[in-house]
């Protein structure tokens, strides 16, 4: 028989405790990677690292470039709309000669009709009201029956109403640039529209036409500046610095030639 193993217990190394001191320099900062965890440095704005879609990247670059890039006088005389007041002005004005809404008008006119049958004679005049529609508008600025005429800054493509204040100078019809083309479009029962006009108005409101009238000859029609200046042109913050350090430079070199032709 197998001799039987002794039951005496080996005597087992004795286990050393695993609790060791918090290092005060690199303190324990345990971290939590759940949803809304502790991965997000907090109060760092990240919009920059954000891929954002690919309209909004669209829109910043286009506005970038806008300012990039050097911008003729023709299309850059579109920046320089009236000012708010001016403009708060203009359009309660333009507000009274709203043209007529489709029952209206048919109302006028049975209206007409009626007093033509009854044997009243003459009837009263068409009521002064706003002209739209960028046909319409230069035919009447062509043949000087425009009072007052509008373009909207930000018509798309530029290229439809470009030529339109050229064509306002010659003819030496007053004009204006305002802010916008939906604002426009409110006026004659559109969502939007390039241009409007105003044919003449009622007494009451002759001297304030007239007011009107002065300014745009003032600020858009017979202003030099506003025809011969570029828009554009403006860098970056980064090429802004690197152009200033390049001038700085320079000067400190020309300041040393002159320092040394003076020796």
């Amino acid at each position: 028989m197998a001799p039987k193993k002794s039951s005496k217990s080996k005597g087992k190394a004795p286990v050393k405790s695993s609790t060791s001191k918090a290092d005060p320099l690199f303190p324990a900062r345990p971290r939590s990677f759940n949803v809304g965890g502790s991965i997000r440095p907090a109060g760092r704005d990240l919009s920059r690292f954000v891929r954002w879609p690919k309209y909004v990247r669209i829109q910043r670059q286009r506005a970038v470039l806008y300012q990039r890039l050097k911008v003729p006088p023709a299309v850059n005389q579109f920046t320089k709309a009236i000012g708010k007041n001016e403009a708060a002005g203009v359009f309660k004005l333009l507000n009274s000669y709203r043209p007529e809404t489709t029952a209206a008008k048919k109302q006028r006119q049975r209206g007409a009709a009626a007093d033509a049958a009854k044997g009243k004679g003459k009837t009263a005049n068409v009521p002064h009201q706003l002209k739209f529609g960028l046909k319409h508008v230069t035919t009447l600025v062509e043949e000087k029956k425009a009072s007052l005429v509008l373009i909207a800054c930000d018509v798309d493509p530029i290229e439809l109403v470009l030529w339109l204040p050229a064509l306002c100078r010659k003819m030496e019809v007053p004009f204006m640039i305002v802010k916008d083309k939906a604002r426009l479009g409110t006026l004659v029962h559109q969502k939007t529209a390039a241009v409007v006009a105003l044919t003449g108005v009622n007494k009451e409101d002759a001297s304030q036409l007239k007011i009107f009238q002065d300014l745009g000859l003032e600020k858009f029609n017979k202003n030099t500046e506003l025809m011969r200046k570029w828009g554009g042109g403006i860098m970056g913050l980064k090429t802004q610095a690197k152009l200033d350090k390049r001038a700085k430079a320079r000067a400190v070199e020309e300041a040393k030639k002159v320092a040394s032709l003076k020796r």
